[in-house]
């Protein structure tokens, strides 16, 4: 039995896991953003609740990124871990073995053991939160790439500028990671409602347009066709290059099964691989998928 958690910029949550489905929830507290110590404090308060045995070790997922060479975290979400070796921080304070990992990776790695891509050899977890990321999971194990970057697919100046629907040229918008036509300015909830914007000038949330789309409002229609365009020609050279056998959807778009069926639908016509079934899906797992892809992380599954 191990303890895993799932670490947030606003929430930790916390289980024990004997499997990675095997989970016994120890709840949640608020996440010390600016306290290392009190970081630390929560972490083994949280342990000490579980009642793991001495020296099981301890799995976290946690938003950033993760270098697996050096073991530094880069977030800045959570102040006081940026910057820090995390897992030999806490392993040295905790007398336990630590194991960390992006909290993309993990979800990928949840859907890989327990969840929609289950018993498939390559999987592609595509995610369409707040902004775009992915992960990737080959023979039951995390490939996290170069610096921890791997299966990182929003980043890079990619969106198409013209298109075949209104309006047909699109301009780059600026992204967060400093570059400009990131697919993570249009492809999750505030590109969505960027594209909204700069379609219809209306500030829209992403739950009100989506749910003007199924109520088949035109111009949530006219939003949510530039928005599948957009994303699925880079999803469809993905999967031409990575080659998955499933590409699970988690983030909070990922909850529209329409939505992901209209992705599927675009982006298999545009990949090499001809398949009569679908190849992008909603994930299975939700809530619980941090946890579940940690615990497999320090379970060994993933490794």
């Amino acid at each position: 039995m191990i303890t895993c958690f799932d670490i947030g910029g606003t929430t930790i949550k916390a289980a024990t896991a004997t499997a990675p489905e095997a989970l016994q929830h120890l709840g949640r507290i608020p996440t010390p953003r600016d306290d290392f110590e009190a970081f630390v404090r929560v972490i083994a308060q949280m342990v000490e609740k579980g009642g793991a045995p001495a020296g099981s070790g301890i799995a976290i997922s946690v938003t950033g990124v993760v270098d697996p060479d050096t073991g530094h975290v880069t977030c800045a979400n959570i102040p006081c871990i940026d910057g820090k070796r995390l897992a030999q921080d806490l392993s040295a304070r905790l007398g336990q073995p630590v194991t960390v990992a992006n909290d993309a990776d993990c979800f990928v790695l949840a859907e890989a053991t327990a969840g929609a891509g289950r018993g498939y050899r390559v999987v592609f977890g595509a995610i369409l939160g707040t902004g775009v990321g992915g992960g990737i999971v080959v023979d039951q194990k995390l490939h996290p790439g170069a610096a921890g970057l791997g299966g990182e697919w929003g980043h890079g100046t990619i969106v198409a500028t013209k298109v075949d629907l209104p309006p047909y040229d699109l301009p780059h918008f600026a992204c967060g990671c400093g570059l400009e036509g990131c697919l993570d300015t249009v492809g999750g909830a505030r590109g969505m409602e960027r594209l909204h914007k700069h379609l219809h000038g209306v500030d829209l949330p992403s739950i009100a347009i989506v749910e003007s789309w199924l109520a088949g409002d035109d111009k949530a229609t006219q939003t949510i066709d530039l928005l599948v365009t957009l994303v699925a020609q880079p999803l469809a050279l993905v999967v031409n290059i990575v080659g998955p056998d499933i590409v699970p959807v988690g983030g909070g778009l990922g909850n529209s099964r329409e939505l992901i069926e209209r992705i599927d639908a675009a982006v298999r016509p545009r990949i090499l691989r001809k398949l009569d079934r679908p190849l992008v899906v909603p994930a299975a797992l939700t809530a619980d998928a941090g946890l579940v892809g940690a615990a497999a992380l320090g379970l060994g599954a993933g490794a």
